[in-house]
């Protein structure tokens, strides 16, 4: 099982799996309610490398994002139940609306995204890019989105 951590002390956690020579895999997003489009792909970033950290937008910014009614579970319970998944090694909330500090922090050895992300457009790429870093957008799985989940569940 993963672990939670904070913004503060996830360079700490990382840094025994870096002098190994470990490949560090980041992903992000809200994951307000989980679904088989997200485990999918999370298990296919976690298979590009030796650790997934994945970045949960803190409440406040999916409040921003997506509007006054997300998300419809809080932050910790998010970052927790993300981090009981096999794929996922460490999850962290980050409070900006985007992760860029957070990838700062992080300094990943690949940046993932899902498909309906095109690389150039994925935030902290560039970054990534800027010291030898990969930076992939994953296969989308077409009709799997909480959003529908939700729409669903409300007819």
């Amino acid at each position: 099982m993963g672990q939670v951590r904070t913004f503060d002390n996830i360079e700490a956690a990382l840094a025994p799996l870096r002098s190994q020579g470990k490949k560090i895999v980041f992903t992000n997003g809200v994951f307000d309610l989980l679904h088989v489009g997200h485990v999918r792909y999370l298990q296919e970033a976690r298979s590009l490398g030796d650790a997934l950290v994945v970045g949960v937008n803190a409440d406040a910014s999916v409040k921003r994002l997506k509007g006054p009614t997300r998300p419809i579970q809080n932050e910790s319970d998010r970052a927790e139940i993300l981090a009981a998944l096999g794929a996922v090694n460490f999850t962290v909330i980050f409070t900006d609306d985007t992760p860029a500090t957070l990838i700062e922090k992080v300094r990943p050895d690949i940046l993932v995204k899902g498909g309906d992300w095109k690389v150039e457009q994925i935030v902290g790429g560039t970054f990534v890019q800027s010291y030898g870093g990969q930076v992939m957008s994953l296969q989308f799985i077409d009709g799997k989105s909480t959003t529908k989940i939700i729409e669903k569940s409300q007819k």
